[in-house]
């Protein structure tokens, strides 16, 4: 995987309880560590429904509430909103975060942030175009405006299709995976877990954590 400098290449979900644990963390070290201006996040699509088909709300419900016990500062909630607006698709979304990148990648990570934040804190439809440029007009490093022509003319939709063709791969674990300059990487960084029941509609039982991962990452990604 080719990672430019200062860089940590993310492949991920947007509703994936796992990413949204690892991407929260990486970027509250980030600020910690005084690294915000110094280390920027790019991210591709690791797109599950492309595997698996409509996401499946069981699934992502019983990793939350598995994932919310081993981090609860990070405020997971369950869906709130009626069963038939959970968003079963978040391709357009994925599409809206790549094309942010063309006002930068600060915007792009601000986008994909906010709109993890939109589905686990406020139970927002984030696969809508309505929500996404909502979402989007909330975020100030992002140009709302610029992004709904990008989605109107779907420039940005090969980039999903393309991440597509390598996460089918095995350079791709699965979501989270992070990639650094220096050719390392970690699939699902910190978190062990074992499944009670079947795996993605069971129970997650976290085995092991460790809290250092973020800081260690963006050191040498920093260097």
């Amino acid at each position: 995987m080719n990672v430019a400098a200062n860089t940590i290449q993310v492949w991920s979900d947007l509703l994936c309880p796992f990413a949204h644990v690892a991407i929260y963390r990486l970027r509250a070290a980030r600020t910690k560590l005084g690294l915000d201006d110094a280390v920027r996040l790019d991210h591709h699509s690791f797109a599950l429904e492309l595997f698996n088909g409509p996401h499946s709300r069981p699934g992502t419900d019983s990793e939350a509430v598995g994932l919310g016990q081993l981090a609860p500062e990070i405020g997971f909630r369950l869906w709130t909103q009626p069963d038939w607006t959970y968003p079963s698709t978040v391709l357009l979304a994925a599409e809206a975060v790549h094309a942010a990148k063309a006002q930068g990648l600060r915007a792009s990570e601000d986008l994909d942030s906010a709109l993890r934040r939109a589905f686990w804190f406020e139970s927002r439809t984030i696969g809508h175009r309505q929500v996404i440029l909502e979402v989007a007009a909330e975020v100030d490093s992002v140009d709302a405006a610029a992004l709904a022509a990008a989605l109107d003319d779907g420039r940005a939709r090969s980039e999903v299709t393309a991440d597509h063709a390598v996460a089918v791969t095995d350079a791709v674990q699965g979501s989270p995976h992070l990639f650094l300059p220096d050719g390392s990487s970690v699939h699902n960084p910190g978190i062990e877990v074992h499944w009670e029941g079947p795996w993605a509609s069971g129970y997650p039982i976290a085995e092991a954590t460790d809290p250092g991962w973020p800081e260690r990452l963006l050191n040498l990604a920093a260097s």
